[in-house]
């Protein structure tokens, strides 16, 4: 299998962009931030407790391969880097928010470093696969956040903000850690990639779920709302409206599809949705040309 073979999709011209924002740190933060919704709101606060350890993961995973990767590359992962930091500083402070507000997520945040244990002393190509599964996971994620004008309706503006800040450098990202693992795995053949890489987003996907919905479900019963009435409410977020579950679907399948990559779909249309907003906060560019 020669370099070529597997060549990347990512566009020429993408540029990746942070963007050194910091968000709600005079808010007070309500419990139900999101519209009042008790279960969008407990559901956001799960996924973003996993964020600040789990960043950190994906850097540490990305950078075991970044030696002698080409130029376009390495400038691409010095910048995927610069953005994955922030994005943990900012989700720290809204989790701190979070817990400020009143909620009890310590334990949550320890089955995060528990299963971040689990990695230690894997093959790190093991670690790069977990990283790129999530990391599409990210991605199709920010791609519905920053389609749908209603993701975040009756939010607090700076909460709405960080969400899409955090989206957009997701989706302009997407493709790093793929590239990083195409050129990590440039001496596999095909069946052998697409196995491992099939076999990992399986194993993902269903802890990433039964996780979300055990720690959606604990931060909802910390506001007495329990048992079948919780996971009634939690299933039909996820399923009915808005659904999240239900519209990641067939994103999500699209990885298992021979020559799939990140960008095959380019969707940097609905980061000129929002990036106006963050203009400012735009760090020097890191030049990418090979």
């Amino acid at each position: 299998m020669t370099t070529a073979s597997v060549a990347t999709k990512t566009p020429a011209d993408l540029t990746i962009t942070p963007r050194d924002r910091r968000f709600g740190r005079d808010l007070a933060q309500k419990r139900w931030w999101l519209n009042g919704d008790p279960v969008g709101s407990a559901f956001h606060n799960a996924l973003s407790i996993t964020f600040p350890r789990g960043e950190a993961f994906f850097v540490e995973s990305v950078k075991a391969f970044r030696d002698g990767t080409p130029p376009k590359l390495a400038a691409e992962i010095r910048s995927f880097i610069t953005q994955e930091v922030m994005h943990s500083r900012e989700h720290v402070s809204f989790n701190k928010r979070v817990s400020d507000a009143g909620y009890k997520i310590d334990h949550l945040e320890q089955v995060v470093v528990d299963t971040l244990a689990l990695t230690k002393g894997r093959p790190e190509i093991l670690n790069l696969a977990v990283t790129m599964a999530l990391e599409h996971y990210t991605a199709i994620m920010a791609q519905m956040m920053l389609a749908d004008d209603k993701m975040f309706a009756g939010a607090d503006r700076e909460l709405a903000d960080m969400w899409r800040w955090h989206a957009i450098e997701e989706i302009e990202h997407k493709g790093v850690a793929y590239d990083t693992w195409l050129h990590a795995t440039r001496d596999w053949s095909r069946g052998k990639r697409w196995r491992v890489k099939s076999m990992m987003m399986t194993i993902v996907s269903f802890k990433f779920w039964t996780k979300r919905w055990a720690g959606t479900l604990d931060l909802l019963s910390q506001d007495g709302i329990t048992g079948g009435k919780a996971k009634a409410r939690l299933a039909w977020y996820l399923f009915g409206a808005p659904g999240i579950m239900r519209r990641l679907f067939l994103p999500w399948a699209a990885f298992f599809l021979p020559g799939f990559h990140p960008w095959n779909h380019d969707d940097r249309a609905l980061i000129g949705k929002y990036d106006s907003d963050f203009a400012a906060a735009n760090l020097p560019q890191v030049a990418l040309a090979a």
